[in-house]
């Protein structure tokens, strides 16, 4: 009979057959992410960091989870995890040193708090965009599902991350590939200040499973031992029957968002309900109450967890403040690339660039049993544009996938093949659009190395431009949106032999290359191509015409316009510069043709302001200005999105506008 003095136990604790030692284990290990956040708030108060997502009371998920998984498989945890990261004995030095900004942390001091991955402890960290990171968990377990290595992987989200699209998209690709994720669901109560029921409009997160066409659960996520018995025979079963799983753990942020946040908003009484739920004092009432932990035993954990706090504080409070060095901050955008060519065979064919496409995309195929190809149609459909025509004959479904219409969440997936192991080409059906798989591109793809040093190994292939009466949805060229975005690379090829070659070393480069392919171009241009596997390094303009008179710089169809002009205009002795790569850009090719010839027009199918012509521009004056004998000029389409009427497009295009400023600018 309890007294008034009697441990309070809420839950109904079933071991399941654990032994004693099971039960301590989990025990310790919620005790030592709670001993160290209560250190963190003191050094909040002291001002002695900047900032804390506190996951009190939600320690028996992020244990329960971390202790069923394999060391080797996958986590992608948030902010309220910490448990995830001592469970994987990360070196507490380092966490700090992560928190403080230092080098020793995970990202450099150039993101915070859990914002990193480590390959080490298979452990990849959040974005603020939250979303993403299920699209990401797609891919881990796509690649382990095509390695066949019965491994699964967890990913987190809140409650209030699950309104996002990023998130319904991964779902659905989890479901209808059968992918083995565990999608865990902290529930616990609030995103931010905003209340479940302003959130959404069902009784439970895990009833849409029912929709997705997935196995969903229920768990109560204070109960420790009911989120490790339960995920335990799960994840056993998911290991034999590859599936994926949407879990909902019914918890509570006991604190506020961040520790600034408060939580002023909540009631009062639902706070007391959910302290008397505390997963850790409930555990421990329960094991002092069964014999199997004594107070000087809980005196002793805390003891050995506080000097270990202590040490390892000291540690990091000791290393020096991180120093700028610009080199390293550059150097540090991009994965280092040797680059290694593949000389070219004798034996060549007249082929469009489509086909040089086509041809270079199967040989890449060949030549990287890693290489997944994702896109809507590309199967047996074999693209709206038929690139990869007859592909699934040779290669299969495994590695050349139709997708459901979800641009976010395949690019994410992208992120997760290439986190794993492999190499991702994703087809967006036309470039117009990358727009709504546009957040994990700049956010995730384009800044992963620079944060926390993981290379993107992905290429989006963007079928662009106008000139085939597409209308304002399936032409636009917009190359502009991501040479302003580093840690991206830009591919614009204007011939099938640059696309052949370039394509090849895009897919080689470990990171990520938007490979722009002109639709008015695919079956327009000819070209003889070698007919093996070769490459052309990233960065290298091509001087295509040489003159003394002026500087055309271009890319594209651009390219092919500028030529046409010079042919129906032979006394025009120019230098003809096709850029072909946007990003990384040959300026040294730019600046030693501009200084010879003293002019410099730039043309470009994209609409003027904010295009790449403008910052061509503003090079050539910051670096030729001695040398120019006029002002640079910039040759662009209409300030207007792109028509479909044929003479619409006509006038839209800069085409029809190239010859005359050309010649204005010859005779300036």
């Amino acid at each position: 009979m309890k007294t008034e003095t009697t441990p309070q136990i809420f839950y109904n604790y079933d071991r399941k057959g654990l032994d004693d030692s099971t039960l301590l284990k989990l025990y310790r290990a919620m005790l030592k992410p709670r001993t160290i956040e209560e250190k963190m708030l003191i050094l909040l108060r002291q001002g002695k960091i900047s900032k804390w997502f506190s996951g009190i009371g939600q320690e028996a998920i992020s244990i329960g989870v971390t202790s069923v998984l394999e060391k080797d498989e996958y986590i992608l945890p948030m902010h309220r995890n910490l448990g995830v990261f001592t469970s994987r004995e990360i070196p507490l030095h380092r966490l700090f040193s992560q928190w403080q900004g230092k080098a020793n942390g995970f990202t450099k001091g150039r993101d915070r708090s859990f914002h990193f991955g480590t390959q080490e402890f298979h452990i990849i960290g959040m974005i603020s965009h939250l979303g993403p990171q299920f699209g990401v968990a797609d891919g881990i377990g796509l690649a382990n599902k095509l390695k066949n290595n019965k491994k699964v992987c967890a990913v987190f989200s809140g409650e209030g991350g699950m309104s996002e699209g990023d998130i319904h998209e991964a779902l659905n690709v989890a479901s209808v590939w059968q992918l083995p994720v565990l999608f865990c669901v902290e529930n616990n109560g609030y995103g931010l200040s905003t209340p479940t029921n302003e959130q959404y409009n069902c009784e439970n997160i895990a009833d849409r499973g029912v929709g997705y066409g997935m196995e969903s659960h229920i768990i109560e996520g204070n109960n420790v031992l009911e989120v490790y018995t339960k995920l335990k025979s799960i994840v056993e079963d998911m290991r034999i029957n590859p599936r994926p799983v949407l879990l909902e753990f019914k918890t509570f942020r006991m604190r506020g968002h961040e520790e600034a946040s408060g939580t002023k908003y909540v009631p009062s009484e639902l706070i007391e309900m959910w302290e008397e739920r505390d997963p850790l004092v409930n555990f421990e009432n329960y094991l002092l109450a069964e014999g199997i932990l004594t107070e000087e035993k809980i005196k002793e954990f805390k003891d050995e967890f506080k000097q270990e706090i202590d040490e390892n504080l000291e540690i990091a409070f000791a290393e020096p403040v991180i120093e700028f060095s610009e080199t390293n901050e550059l150097n540090d955008v991009y994965k280092e690339f040797n680059y290694q060519e593949v000389k070219e065979n004798s034996e060549k064919e007249n082929i469009r660039l489509i086909d040089a496409i086509s041809q270079g995309l199967k040989q890449s195929m060949e030549r990287h049993d890693n290489l997944v190809i994702m896109g809507q149609d590309v199967a047996e459909y074999g693209g709206v544009f038929k690139i990869t025509e007859g592909f699934v004959e040779q290669f299969g479904k495994d590695r050349v996938r139709n997708t459901p219409i979800c641009e976010s969440a395949i690019v994410s997936t992208g992120m997760g093949l290439s986190i794993n192991g492999f190499k991702a080409v994703v087809e967006m059906q036309f470039a117009d659009f990358v727009s709504s798989g546009f957040n994990p591109i700049v956010n995730y793809l384009a800044k992963s190395h620079y944060r926390w040093n993981e290379k993107a190994d992905v290429v989006i292939r963007m079928p662009c431009g106008a000139g085939v009466g597409a209308g304002p949805f399936h032409s636009q060229t917009n190359e502009a949106w991501f040479t302003h975005t580093p840690g991206l690379k830009v591919v614009y090829p204007a011939f099938p032999y640059d696309a052949k070659g370039l394509l090849a070393t895009s897919i080689e480069d470990p990171n990520s290359v938007l490979f722009f392919e002109h639709k008015a171009l695919y079956r327009s241009i000819r070209q003889d191509v070698p007919t093996d596997y070769f490459t052309l390094p990233l960065g290298k303009a091509a001087l295509l015409k040489e003159g003394e008179d002026i500087t055309i710089i271009t890319y594209g169809a651009g390219v092919h316009w500028a030529l046409e002009t010079l042919e129906q205009n032979p006394e025009v002795k120019a230098d003809l510069i096709d850029l072909r790569t946007l990003m990384p850009l040959d300026t040294e090719t730019i600046y030693k043709s501009v200084k010879k010839t003293g002019k410099a027009i730039i043309l470009q199918e994209d609409s003027m302001f904010g295009g790449i012509a403008s910052d061509i521009s503003a090079l050539i004056t910051e670096n030729c200005f001695e040398q120019l004998d006029a002002p640079v000029k910039r040759v662009a389409s209409l300030e207007t999105p792109i028509p479909f009427a044929a003479n619409l497009e006509k006038g839209y295009l800069s085409k029809g506008k190239f010859k005359k400023e050309l010649f204005n600018l010859l005779s300036y």
